[in-house]
């Protein structure tokens, strides 16, 4: 089952996606399983019940994917939202995850995990990414794995400032909406940048929209590598090419 803990931070961080997150997410990847399957290389190099940490979780998918698997998987997140469906979702599907409100810079205690992932562009969150991956190398084992994807930062900017709507509509719950993100790409990269992310329900009468306003700080690959280089991590593998929408990073310490 899900296991509450106390909060280390508080306030409403990304409660509006939360409500939402299934429309935002990709059909292959909308079950614990699926998530599981996404990461199965590194998944399957780690020792029967290892302790694993999703940090940054969103729903938890993830989380409860890597805890139907076996092993000892804790999720934390910065959105109170978030962990409450974190532990809703473990509650569902009858496992236990450890599931807390806690921000990357404020992950402490002893190095316990054998495996960190941050997936799903989290890490652009972070206008502090060297203590975000310090929080992160503190828990983890020596040698432990660190899993992140990242966006193509490049090319999103290539793209500019933009209106994007998605050409198909999205149904879960038996809800249909309509998806759009509305880009401020600045002219420097050490900007923040904004997206606007909207889900309008056709269904309702009026149209009824919920969105939310993300700020990101956009890195280059190599600025990547830079960041874990400087908290200790050795780069192991990377699928970015330029082409690629997104990519995957692993490293260890």
């Amino acid at each position: 089952m899900g296991v509450p803990y106390p909060p280390c931070v508080s306030g409403n961080a990304y409660a509006d996606l939360a409500a939402v997150y299934e429309w935002l997410t990709p059909e292959p990847l909308l079950t614990p399983e699926g998530n599981v399957a996404a990461f199965s290389p590194w998944i399957e190099s780690l020792p029967a019940g290892a302790r694993l940490l999703d940090c940054a979780a969103g729903v938890g998918l993830l989380a409860v994917g890597l805890a139907q698997r076996g092993f000892a998987a804790e999720a934390t997140d910065i959105s109170p939202a978030m962990i409450e469906r974190t532990r809703a979702l473990a509650d569902q599907h009858g496992v236990d995850v450890r599931a807390s409100v806690c921000a990357w810079e404020d992950l402490s205690g002893e190095a316990r995990f054998d495996a960190v992932f941050c997936v799903g562009n989290s890490i652009a969150h972070a206008e502090d990414r060297v203590g975000a991956f310090e929080g992160m190398a503190g828990v983890l084992k020596p040698s432990g794995l660190l899993v992140i994807t990242s966006r193509n930062w490049e090319r999103e900017r290539s793209a500019g400032s933009r209106l994007e709507v998605d050409d198909r509509l999205v149904e879960r719950r038996g809800r249909r909406a309509l998806v759009s993100r509305a880009w401020i790409i600045p002219e420097d990269w050490q900007d923040p940048h904004t997206v606007d992310v909207g889900v309008s329900f056709i269904d309702a009468e009026p149209i009824e929209t919920v969105g939310e306003r993300l700020t990101v700080w956009p890195f280059t690959p190599s600025e990547l590598a830079t960041d874990l280089r400087t908290v200790g991590f050795e780069v192991e593998q990377t699928t970015f090419t330029p082409e690629v929408e997104r990519y995957l990073v692993s490293a260890r310490t």
